[in-house]
């Protein structure tokens, strides 16, 4: 390219700078505003808001006067639950029982009853691992904590 040809080329983006430069530009910071009432809007929004999603909504709520979803209780089965429900109480506070010590810890070892194998397990640091293994399903359920101590 020869000297006179660079010399225009940079004239030109010089120009074109210059011009860029010049203009005004129109930009200014976006601001949120909610529209939603619940989230800081308009009140006034709520009801537009509600019926959009009615009329928007897929799903279909249940109808007030169908009951054939319901399954109607004799108080004879609710007194029966509530007293399967006592017994089982009475039952897991037993073997509770015997899982702690007279100060109110854990005791490491296994409990065996009728329909559970009860195993507690020292972790260390006061940590202890309680699984409680079904014999009819062989399904095994585990949790942590930490010692009651003194409770």
């Amino acid at each position: 390219m020869s000297r006179q040809k660079q010399t225009r080329v940079h004239r030109a983006a010089l120009a074109l700078l210059m011009c860029a430069g010049t203009a005004s530009v129109g930009a200014t910071e976006l601001v949120y505003y909610p529209l939603n009432p619940s989230f800081g809007g308009n009140p006034l929004n709520g009801p537009v808001l509600l019926n959009s999603a009615i009329t928007t909504s897929k799903h279909k709520g249940p109808d007030v006067n169908d009951r054939s979803g319901i399954e109607e209780r004799t108080p004879l089965q609710n007194f029966q639950e509530s007293l399967e429900r006592s017994i089982l109480n009475r039952l897991s506070t037993a073997a509770a029982s015997k899982l702690f010590d007279e100060q109110g810890n854990f005791v490491p070892g296994t409990l065996q009853t009728e329909n559970f194998i009860i195993t507690i397990a020292d972790m260390g640091g006061g940590i202890f691992s309680v699984t409680t293994q079904d014999k009819a399903s062989g399904n095994i359920t585990t949790f942590e904590v930490s010692s009651l101590g003194g409770m």
